[in-house]
């Protein structure tokens, strides 16, 4: 046997959760063809010395929206660095299409307003697709990482419904035509369908996103049909998630994965929910995923394992504080008015008590829980004398001065003309309590990245080198070889992408290759390398050697090889 590439001398975790094994690993026409003592066949192979490295399957990343990123950067940067090598984009019911030409500027300021790209950025989308299989079609030996696309709810809405898609209920006609959609993208290679219910979520015109709009038995039509198509998964997020799942909803949830009879994919269950709410409690949340396991509906949540760190500047404007009104309609001032508001003592009447109390009703705006008092700390200060501010949190610096937390951080901005930086950093004892009690039932899946969104504050993207370290190695909550499984084959399988998560041979060689002594998010800092400049935050890790995609490097040593070995993942496809 003849290898393209072997991997020499390394300790292979092969995602099955068996016990590590020294070994070498022979790869040929980009699947895996050997593990074991390779000493034949190597001939010109490129080889890669591992010695004392861990060669395990390339991570797997169920959430994502990379969709529009992936027409101008194929590797899906940051997640590669870290070794990811499949991507599930498409997420939250926005994919980058379906999209008539005509719908592109309100697509475009979608993404811009609920997953905060910049609408700069998006105008380097290569725009050579409406149809969602046109979309597929067109990344087809264009990527770098691997990708499979959810189709989403809020475009099929409006490609079918134009401007009424914002504004009403479906017909009978327009539901059909939406069924059929859904249908043929997933006959042409979508891992599913995915909808959002989640009242945080607004369009750029500040309305709710189109798949609110729609009727209960209009989602689980389009559901259904996915499953019936042959979708691997469903990703949806109900309307009480942000709080803590209803019954109403989890009556939903249930029914939706007995019509689909695929796994049912949401967020916020377990943990401190993705917004750092404090947790609505696990045994409750616990007691409903088992419940909807024995109705034979498979539920799962995907758990955010890694603290939020996220920076917040009141001069540029902050998104973190759209469910406070009053802090909110401060963030897009100019500069000049925003000073003006902050000074005026009945505005800041308005503000001093409203983080403590955000909207909880989502027909009078956005519910995201703001940061806590105790989460948020100052990170950087323009004035010598407020250094000794830097690194405490706001609560803390509240209670010595014996004001307001409001007052505490607004006053210090108004000092320093909003030069002041803040960050909110919840890695607090009882953020570790909660997700260390959620994240090992069955039916909670490891993550959550977001990558390829929310690039004016921080994408995630760093998630599983955290998870690797700060769980794994670090704390020993989980075996690396357990550990690798939930990042790798348990995806694989929820996702229902065959050939993949595993270093067996036959499989796909998806791998990633990292020193255990060293694995970990390593730096994290603005870039400008999006299309015309624009910045966004990029995280490095620590300690990857390599991403390997289909057998091809993509990434060694931290750096781009630009190889386009990646495909379009469909589900329960043999991938050849």
């Amino acid at each position: 046997m003849s290898f393209d590439l072997v991997i020499r001398g390394g300790t292979v975790v092969d995602g099955t959760g068996l016990a590590r094994r020294r070994a070498d690993v022979g790869i040929a026409a980009g699947r895996i063809a050997a593990v074991g003592h390779l000493s034949g066949g190597i001939g010109d192979a490129q080889v890669i010395d591992a010695e004392g490295q861990i060669v395990a399957p390339g991570i797997i990343d169920l959430h994502t929206h990379y969709d529009p990123q992936l027409t101008f950067d194929p590797y899906a940067t940051s997640s590669c660095y870290h070794g990811v090598t499949t991507v599930l984009a498409g997420n939250c019911g926005f994919s980058i299409a379906p999209t008539h030409e005509a719908a592109r500027p309100y697509t475009k300021a979608l993404f811009a307003k609920v997953e905060g790209m910049s609408p700069a950025a998006l105008e380097g989308v290569r725009w050579e697709f409406q149809s969602f299989p046109e979309y597929l079609a067109a990344r087809r030996g264009q990527l770098g990482v691997n990708l499979a696309c959810y189709v989403g709810h809020s475009a099929v809405r409006r490609h079918v419904m134009g401007v009424a898609g914002s504004e009403r209920e479906a017909t009978a006609e327009e539901l059909a035509e939406m069924c059929a959609l859904v249908q043929g993208a997933i006959a042409a290679g979508a891992a599913g369908f995915s909808s959002s219910d989640v009242p945080t979520q607004v369009d750029g015109d500040d309305r709710p996103i189109p798949s609110r709009f729609g009727s209960r038995e209009e989602l689980e039509a389009l559901v259904e049909t996915a499953g019936r198509a042959g979708a691997g998964s469903v990703a949806y997020l109900p309307e009480s998630v942000i709080g803590g799942v209803n019954a109403e909803d989890e009556a939903l949830l249930i029914r939706l994965g007995r019509a689909a009879r695929v796994p049912i994919v949401l967020q916020g269950i377990g943990g401190r929910d993705k917004v750092d709410a404090p947790t609505a409690g696990w045994d409750h949340a616990r007691e409903f995923l088992d419940s909807a396991a024995a109705q034979g509906a498979a539920v799962f949540s995907i758990l955010r394992t890694h603290p939020f760190d996220r920076p917040i500047d009141l001069a540029a404007g902050c998104p973190l504080y759209a469910g406070v009104p009053s802090w909110a309609a401060l963030m897009d001032l100019p500069h000049r008015e925003k000073l003006e508001r902050l000074r005026d003592p009945a505005y800041r009447d308005r503000m001093r008590g409203a983080v403590e109390s955000p909207n909880r009703d989502p027909k009078a705006g956005s519910t995201l829980p703001p940061p806590q008092w105790h989460v948020t700390f100052v990170e950087e200060v323009r004035r010598p004398e407020h250094e000794a501010y830097v690194g405490r949190s706001i609560a803390e610096i509240a209670a010595e001065r014996e004001v307001a937390p409001a007052d505490a951080m607004l006053d210090l901005a108004l000092a320093e003309d909003l030069g002041t930086r803040f960050r909110w950093q919840n890695r607090t004892p009882e953020w570790e309590r909660a997700v260390r009690e959620s994240m090992k039932h069955p039916s909670m899946l490891m993550g959550i990245s977001d990558g390829g969104a929310h690039l004016d504050r921080d994408d995630g993207s760093d998630w599983s080198s955290f998870f690797l370290r700060y769980w794994v190695l670090d704390r020993g909550e989980w075996s690396l070889e357990e550990g690798i499984r939930q990042l790798t084959q348990v995806p694989a399988a929820v996702a229902g992408l065959s050939g993949r998560g595993t270093l067996l041979p036959g499989q796909a060689a998806d791998i990633m290759i990292f020193d255990p002594q060293q694995i970990g998010p390593g730096t994290k800092r603005m870039v400008h390398d999006l299309p015309g400049g624009e910045g966004r935050f990029c995280a490095l890790p620590k300690g990857i050697g390599a991403t390997i995609v289909n057998g091809a490097p993509i990434v060694r040593d931290g750096k781009l090889t630009r190889a386009l070995p990646g495909q379009v993942l469909r589900p329960f496809a043999a991938n050849a």
